[in-house]
């Protein structure tokens, strides 16, 4: 990304304040594994917009009910929130001091997301809403498969308008010297 204040993992030191984190990126980038060890090494409450969004059977939540709910989470003094649904993206980009945009390459999101789906399937994943286990869903692998071409140009769009510290991780490399940086114990 070439927006000024975008920058490296490196740049982001654990000794920077962390309070309001956003981790954006397409499906199987690594955005729940990230916000969890960030949220654990800073101590920061976890929030998955999947838990959110989804009530049992992956029925959606009312949009109101859900923006309320966003609203709220982004109104709490200290959060790190992972996941997109920029319908809801505004309350969260004016609250947050952070903003983490993972943006892999298809041909290393789709292989995880299949892998997630094998090793989960049947099981309600931690980041995912009750009621709500992971399965085969031809759909959302379309979704996957698409989601650079369709999303990825718009997505980076909206992220230039965040002024605080922005960070666009573009490998699993970068991913993990970020985690390392951020997550140190």
């Amino acid at each position: 990304m070439t927006r000024p204040g975008a920058s490296r993992p490196e740049s982001v030191h654990p000794g920077a304040p962390l309070q309001r984190v956003i981790v954006m990126g397409p499906p199987g980038s690594g955005k729940s594994t990230l916000a969890r060890q960030i949220g654990a090494r800073h101590d920061l409450p976890v929030f998955h917009l999947d838990q959110a969004y989804h009530r049992p059977g992956w029925q959606p939540a009312e949009e109101d009910a859900f923006r309320a709910e966003v609203e709220r989470l982004a109104a709490q003094p200290r959060w790190i929130i992972d996941g997109n649904y920029t319908a809801t993206l505004e309350p969260r980009l004016r609250a947050a001091d952070t903003l983490i945009y993972l943006d892999l390459p298809t041909w290393l999101i789709v292989p995880r997301v299949v892998r997630r789906i094998l090793t989960s399937h049947g099981r309600v994943r931690p980041d995912m809403a009750a009621g709500c286990p992971e399965r085969w869903d031809p759909a959302f692998l379309r979704f996957v498969c698409t989601w650079n071409r369709d999303r990825r140009a718009r997505n980076l769009e909206r992220i230039r308008r965040f002024d605080g510290r922005l960070v666009v991780l573009r490998s699993g490399a970068e991913q993990r010297r970020c985690a390392a940086v951020l997550t140190p114990r």
